[in-house]
């Protein structure tokens, strides 16, 4: 595990963005039972975690896409940081809504965006990676070229990185769910003995904690 991954685990432990409790479930939206519950939105709330996520994204995209041109975040939980992300860099910022509006001008892709421009779309979560492609797909159909995609965590679900191999698409995160495990066990948020809960839930996060 990289430092990288580390500090970034470390502060979303630490202000609360993300939640271990193996022994108490929380429940998704989705239904599912999961150890664990992250509001990376939290971030925003902490200018010395907010400005790290927003440096740390300018270095990755600075080394990985140097050509880019263009900056998309995805509605709603990525647009923020996408536009510190914009700012910072000196690129245009657009971000990319979950579908299109019934109203207005009926847009799915907000901001000014040209046909071939170089895109990495900024994400603040990748769970099974549905909606996050979702909006790779809203931009490579209005021309966009996507370089790739940037997140702060990723659960590292099988289906997820199954999903972004068919669709051709990069993801490079700030953290992930094996750093995370680490981290809280090295810092003592959990103890050993729950690490292997951690473990069980990611193999089938569908099927965990339901009774049969």
């Amino acid at each position: 595990m990289g430092n990288f991954e580390k500090k970034t685990a470390e502060y979303l432990l630490q202000i609360k963005a993300i939640k271990l409790q193996p022994s108490n479930p929380f429940t998704w939206a989705s239904g599912w039972k999961s150890p664990i519950y992250c509001d990376n939105r939290k971030t925003l709330s902490f200018p010395e975690v907010r400005s790290y996520i927003r440096d740390s994204f300018c270095d990755m995209i600075r080394e990985l896409y140097p050509e880019a041109g263009l900056i998309a975040g995805v509605a709603t939980g990525a647009i923020a940081h996408g536009a510190l992300v914009a700012d910072k860099s000196g690129l245009p910022f657009i971000y990319v809504r979950s579908e299109a509006k019934e109203h207005g001008l009926g847009n799915q892709i907000e901001g000014y965006y040209e046909k071939g421009q170089k895109v990495v779309v900024i994400e603040d979560l990748i769970s099974t990676g549905g909606s996050s492609l979702n909006a790779v797909k809203a931009l490579k159909d209005a021309g966009c070229d996507v370089l790739g995609m940037v997140a702060i965590f990723t659960y590292e679900f099988k289906k997820a990185t199954d999903a972004f191999a068919a669709q051709s698409c990069k993801l490079n995160t700030l953290s992930n769910y094996s750093a995370l495990v680490e981290t809280a066990v090295q810092t003592g948020y959990i103890g050993q003995a729950e690490v292997e809960t951690l473990k069980q839930w990611r193999l089938d996060p569908a099927n965990w904690g339901v009774s049969t």
